[in-house]
């Protein structure tokens, strides 16, 4: 190939089909377990993660529900993805050879919120959300009114290869997915360059900036006993009785059950059998979805 700019920008609008190849082929999970919150500045902060609006009768004035002065914060990260094609390989034809490097890097692209949304589910049980205490915690205070608090749990402990069941079904979520800069394929080829000038390398590269971070601690449950029946029967009660103001309940129900390779059968037969080793119905047959992710174990 003749290094001219014509020729030049061929090579890039193909390495940004094969980017975005690898982008839109890829099957990604944290948009149904966060919510996407757009980003302004270097960090935001969350002042309303205390509280899932609630209605009451309206008897007397409207009761105003302040929010909290001290806010959850969560700062934006600087992602980035970089390969470099020698110039000798595009003059001789063989830039070819580095598509499937660009194709795996829209792929990279696509699951990178997966990783920073499941990676920071997993560490629900040792990091603090709004409240100070762990997201996977036995004493989340909540006061149901001018009583003292009470301690609530969203875990029942235990050992081993941790899950975590879900209601995803609102607008607010579990976890939050927070983008300042949605990821953009980019390029240095200009032989004027100092990586063309000096090193004979055209740059093609990825960058994003993004973060995760906690959200509504009542819309989640994580265990690290084993995963059986009675084991995720007992989560599913504890949610649904999850209280707001007044002690009314929040009406929250179990949408998925996330899970890490090693609990993968157990999940898929927990959940995808119609019917029991005994030959009995499945009572929990379909009532979430099951996502298997490496990042959550």
């Amino acid at each position: 190939m003749i290094i001219n700019q014509q020729n030049l920008d061929a090579l890039f609008t193909g390495y940004k089909g094969a980017y975005k190849r690898g982008f839109e082929g890829t099957t990604s999970y944290w948009s149904t377990v966060a919510m996407k919150v757009t980003s302004m500045t270097e960090k935001e902060i969350y002042t309303w993660l205390a509280q899932l609006p609630s209605f009451r009768e309206w008897v007397g004035d409207r009761v105003i529900k302040g929010l909290a002065t001290k806010g959850f914060e969560i700062v934006n990260r600087d992602f980035e993805s970089t390969i470099a094609v020698p110039r000798n390989k595009i003059e001789d034809d063989l830039y070819g050879v580095f598509t499937p490097m660009v194709e795996e890097m829209g792929r990279a692209a696509a699951t990178l919120p997966d990783q920073l949304v499941f990676d920071l589910l997993a560490k629900g049980f040792t990091e603090t959300c709004h409240d100070g205490q762990y997201f996977f915690d036995t004493d989340h205070p909540v006061s149901y009114g001018d009583e003292a608090p009470i301690s609530v749990a969203n875990t029942d402990g235990g050992s081993g290869e941790p899950w975590y069941l879900l209601d995803t079904s609102r607008a607010m979520r579990p976890l939050i997915y927070q983008e300042r800069r949605a990821f953009n394929l980019v390029r240095k080829d200009d032989e004027r360059d100092d990586n063309v000038f000096f090193r004979k390398e055209f740059i093609y590269g990825v960058d994003a900036r993004a973060s995760a971070g906690f959200g509504i601690w009542q819309l989640a449950w994580g265990s690290k006993q084993a995963l059986s029946s009675a084991t995720y029967a007992a989560a599913r009660t504890a949610m649904q009785k999850f209280k707001g103001e007044g002690g009314r309940p929040l009406g929250v129900k179990p949408t998925v059950l996330i899970v890490g390779p090693s609990n993968e059968q157990k999940a898929l037969e927990l959940i995808n059998a119609a019917t029991l080793a005994s030959g009995a119905g499945n009572p929990w047959h379909k009532t979430v979805d099951v996502i298997v992710t490496p990042w959550a174990a």
